[in-house]
This record gives structure tokens, C-alpha cells and sequence, in this order.
């Protein structure tokens, strides 16, 4: 039965809508209310609004494909079939799960599903085994990149699509490793930061996170233009595959999440720009919430859009005045008098470091607590 017409006929049961749609995790957690902090996201839960009830059909990194009962109830019971219904599914084989792989993807698909199990059980360190490892090269370090496509991406490429253009793009050494329906794991030899220097202008000192920098900006261009349009991408410090792979999977994967928290309008995610939100994201909700509301009694000026867009550039631009003004094509008077308006109605001159680092934080706060 096609999804299509299981969906005709749950309406025609229930007498209500019934729609499919893939939704954001951030969506989600909104419709769940309040109580989201402490709730879990799965794959045939079923998550209750005020009027609408919501099925997570399928679970993946960033969104989830839910099917949509509109303006309907549904009983305990009506929710145990329709469940029974949509997952009891007939076991796949293994032959039948690795049908049409080459040898390469075969053996990628099984370490990436080894290494998501490792992970799903909360295992934090561990050796690849050996028949896992894809090559000797895992022994050395490599340059780890995670590809997340974005849930509003309607093409999906193949895997051997995707290694083809890193191949091409990167080096013929690059080791493509699928985590899950739009999730990439990329090992890259430790060369590409050897080439990427050797591009740079000799008179300009980079240092390594520069260079990574560089790398997975081009590289978010190329698939942007080539491959699968908008996606969201994070590099870290080489590290050795064998060793260190479910380390830096989390690393990854927890940078992506805080960067899309923090920096929503971002594709990048780089772990060193983001220690300051890492440390602020571990601090539980209701003390993020009760921070943030005691600052903004103080003046809602820090939210106003034309002062964010000031102090977003402001902070973007190590606290350069000249600079900032430049940026946002404004005379420097006209700034200096934004910042004296600021320190006026709070009491914080962000010209003044202390006081910098107090508004910096006021505003990662606002941004991540306003998507809740």
C-alpha cells in the first residue's frame, strides 16, 4: 500500500485530515509545549497539541517525517492500530538492506551503522573494529567533516553521487561514511590543510583553524552549487578514524545542533567559535530563562532589530568602532550615539570589555530561548 493511499484511507476512518510533512526538530519541540525540556523525540511516538495529534513516522538528524491528524482526538486504542499498521513491516535481509551497493558503500553503510549503535547505547570512546576499518589510513589522522542536508532538501544524491564530488572536489583519498538519511561522515587525508596553506598568501600567517575554515567553505559552496543545495557542515582538528571516530562524531554532531541553536541563519559550524555557547547551552533552561527575563527587564532596546543588527556586527568585529560603522554603512557618530543610548537605559558600555562580555551573553540567550 502506497503512503498515499494509506493516507485516503486513515481519513476516511477517522473523518479527519490527514497529512504528511517533514518537520524541524525545533518544530517539534515547539508543538510539544513547555514541557519540552524533559521529552524525547522517536520514531512512532505519537505528540499531542491542543486540537491536532502528530506520528513520527521517520526520525532523522535535524528533522522528522510526521503524519498530521488535523482537529482530531484519537483514542489509545486508535493510536496502537494505526501504529501497527504503518511499522509492522515485513523484515528486510541483510542481502536485501546492501541490494545495489558497490563493495565500498557496503562496507561504509555497515561502519556507519556500528558507529550510530555505539553511539545510541552512550558509548563515548571506543576502537573501530577491525574489520570495520575502511582503510590503513584510519590509523593516521584524517580531517573529520559531518554533511548534514537540510529537511527542506527534496533532492537526495547517491551515495556514489556524493563521493564521486568529494573525490573530485577534495582528494581521491576522501572516505565517505553515511550515518542516516541525510547525514554524511567525511575523512579527508591531512594534505588538504598542506594544499590549503600552500594556496594563502605568504605574507598572511593562518592558523589551523583558518585553514579548516577555508576548507569547509569551499566545500559548502561546491555541494550548495553541484550536489544538494543548502546543507549544514562541521570540521574539527584532525584526529585518528580508528582511535577517536565516536569522539568526533559527537563533537560534531553537538556542534551542528548548538550552532543551529545560537546561529540559526549559519551553515558553518566551527566547535572553537562556539565555546561560549556550549558553556551557556549546559545550563539548564529555567535558569537560561530566568537570566535572560531579569536582563530584558532592564531594556527591551536589546532586542530591538536595529540594535541586534548593531551589536551582532559590533562583537563580529572584535569591538572595532570604525570598522562597525564602515559594516553597516553608518556615520561613526551615528554609532557611538546607539552605544551611549545602550549604556544609558542598561547601565552596559560595550566598549568596555566586562561590560561587552555581560551583553554578548544577554544576546546568545535571546536568541536561543525566542526559538523555543
Amino acid at each position: 500500500m502506497s503512503s498515499n493511499d494509506l493516507q485516503k484511507q486513515l481519513e476516511y476512518i477517522l473523518n479527519c485530515s490527514v497529512i504528511t510533512s517533514n518537520r524541524s526538530l525545533e518544530d517539534m519541540y515547539k508543538f510539544m509545549g513547555p514541557s519540552f525540556e524533559n521529552a524525547t523525540i522517536e520514531k512512532g511516538k505519537y505528540i499531542e497539541g491542543t486540537q491536532d495529534i502528530w506520528l513520527i513516522k521517520e526520525l532523522y538528524a535535524d528533522y522528522c517525517e510526521v503524519i498530521e491528524f488535523i482537529q482530531r482526538k484519537l483514542s489509545v486504542t486508535e493510536m496502537q492500530l494505526i501504529a501497527m499498521l504503518i511499522f509492522n513491516k515485513p523484515s528486510v535481509t541483510t542481502e536485501q538492506q546492501y541490494a545495489g551497493m558497490s563493495k565500498q558503500e557496503k562496507q561504509a553503510t555497515k561502519l556507519g551503522e556500528w558507529l550510530q549503535g555505539q553511539i545510541d547505547q552512550g558509548t563515548t570512546s571506543g576502537y573501530i573494529p577491525d574489520h570495520l576499518v575502511l582503510a590503513n589510513s584510519f590509523y593516521n589522522e584524517m580531517l573529520p567533516i559531518l554533511l548534514v542536508a537540510d529537511g527542506s532538501t527534496q533532492y537526495k544524491g547517491s551515495y556514489a553521487e556524493l563521493d564521486k564530488l568529494l573525490r573530485s572536489f577534495l582528494s581521491e583519498d576522501v572516505l565517505l561514511i553515511p550515518l542516516g538519511h541525510d547525514e554524511w561522515l567525511i575523512w579527508g587525508p591531512v594534505t588538504l590543510l598542506k594544499d590549503e596553506e600552500g594556496e594563502l598568501d605568504n605574507e598572511v600567517e593562518e592558523t589551523l583553524e583558518d585553514v579548516l575554515t577555508n576548507i569547509a567553505l569551499a566545500l559548502h559552496d561546491m555541494l550548495a552549487s553541484e550536489w544538494l543545495g543548502e546543507s549544514q557542515l562541521a570540521i574539527t582538528y584532525p584526529a585518528a578514524p580508528a582511535k577517536l571516530m565516536i569522539e568526533t562524531v559527537t563533537t560534531l554532531r553537538e556542534s551542528i545542533h548548538i550552532g543551529r541553536k545560537f546561529h540559526p541563519s549559519n551553515n558553518l559550524h566551527l566547535p572553537w567559535n562556539l565555546r561560549l555557547e556550549s558553556l551557556l547551552y549546559a545550563i539548564p533552561e529555567a535558569q537560561r530563562q530566568k537570566y535572560l527575563e531579569l536582563s530584558l527587564k532592564r531594556a527591551e532596546l536589546f532586542v530591538e532589530p536595529e540594535m541586534l543588527a548593531t551589536l551582532d556586527t559590533f562583537f563580529s568585529l572584535d569591538c572595532n568602532v570604525s570598522e562597525t560603522a564602515k559594516k553597516l554603512y553608518i556615520h561613526r557618530n551615528t554609532l557611538l550615539y546607539r552605544l551611549d543610548k545602550l549604556k544609558q537605559e542598561t547601565g552596559l558600555d560595550v566598549r568596555l570589555f566586562r561590560d561587552a562580555v555581560l551583553v554578548k551573553i544577554i544576546l546568545l540567550l535571546y536568541k536561543v530561548t525566542k526559538t523555543h
